[in-house]
């Protein structure tokens, strides 16, 4: 019997629908995979599921970290794992469930990353950057890994940081420590699924609904509430779609209306880069959703995918 499956899509898609009906017919519990709905307090913001919307079934990765920590790949890769590892030791299906691909991905291959040491290496990095600039360092990293440096934009910097301070530590490039980690067979293998509409204007709808709803159950107190807590705003959580556009409104920058359009816009964008990502996986079985078909159509054609991969 297949053990995990993984439902992939963009933004507002019915990712946390699909994930939730299908656990409950298969036996299964829900795995987020979601880089902003690992943060506490921020709910409403990040579409987190409600009690209402888990509908009994245990969900997992959820606020699991604080809002001003920077989280990383590598993090939820060492948590999310022995949760997948658990629920299939219990004979039950892991449905690893969200829109962020390079999470997802790096879940399934089973990525062995880099080591994060503390000795240093970072934050002289960090004070020459600042000292010399981030041209200067694309610049140095260009020297020691031309396919990394032509991967990375000069706003880039802790990608650029980063890559320098792998090869600093390890004598190895960031390049090459990847292609080694892509060569070995992955952790996992399974049945995938994306969401996606027959018409883009679609899923544009339903994005917009969203941010209107998001206001109605009150973002904007949650965003306060985050801001009175301490937390700065210039953290990575906060730079999150839905937050940064509304902090500015809340700082006299734009108003709510202004800022609201912002955030509209800004998930349609996201929701293109997610497609990009997820539809480089020749794996997923897409389920194409159109305003009128029912979710339970949708759950059906899962099932099936479900059935035949099973066999």
């Amino acid at each position: 019997m297949n053990n995990i499956v993984c439902i992939a899509g963009p933004t507002a898609s019915g990712k946390t629908a699909l994930a939730v009906a299908l656990a409950k017919e298969v036996n299964g519990e829900v795995v987020s995979c979601d880089s902003m709905q690992v943060y506490k307090g921020m709910d409403i913001g990040t579409a987190k599921p409600t009690a209402e919307e888990m509908e009994g079934i245990p969900h997992h990765m959820l606020s699991v970290a604080e809002p001003d920590e920077d989280f990383s790949v590598s993090r939820y890769c060492e948590m999310a794992a022995p949760i997948v590892d658990d629920i299939v030791a219990q004979g039950k299906v892991a449905i690893i469930a969200g829109g962020t691909g390079l999470y997802m991905d790096s879940l399934i291959r089973g990525n062995a990353f880099a080591p994060f040491p503390s000795t240093g290496v970072r934050e002289k990095l960090e004070a020459q950057a600042d000292a010399e600039g981030m041209e200067a360092m694309l610049g140095w990293l260009e020297s020691i890994d031309p396919e990394a440096a032509a991967r990375l934009h000069l706003s880039d910097r802790k990608r650029i940081i980063r890559a320098l301070e792998v090869y600093l530590e390890t004598g190895e490039t960031i390049t090459a420590h990847n292609k080694k980690t892509q060569a070995i067979p992955p952790r996992y293998t399974p049945l995938w699924l994306g969401l996606d509409f027959a018409q883009r204007s679609d899923l544009y709808h339903r994005i917009d609904l969203r941010v209107g709803l998001m206001l109605q159950m009150g973002l904007i107190e949650e965003i306060r509430a985050l801001l009175d807590a301490g937390i700065p705003e210039k953290t990575t959580a906060m730079q999150a779609i839905g937050y940064k556009e509304f902090i500015a409104a809340l700082e006299g920058k734009c108003t709510i209306e202004e800022a609201a359009d912002q955030v509209r816009q800004s998930s349609r964008r996201y929701a293109k880069r997610q497609l990009t990502w997820f539809r480089r996986n020749p794996a997923i079985h897409w389920l194409i959703r159109t305003p009128e078909q029912k979710s339970s159509e949708i759950l059906a054609q899962a099932r099936q995918c479900f059935r035949e991969f099973d066999k």
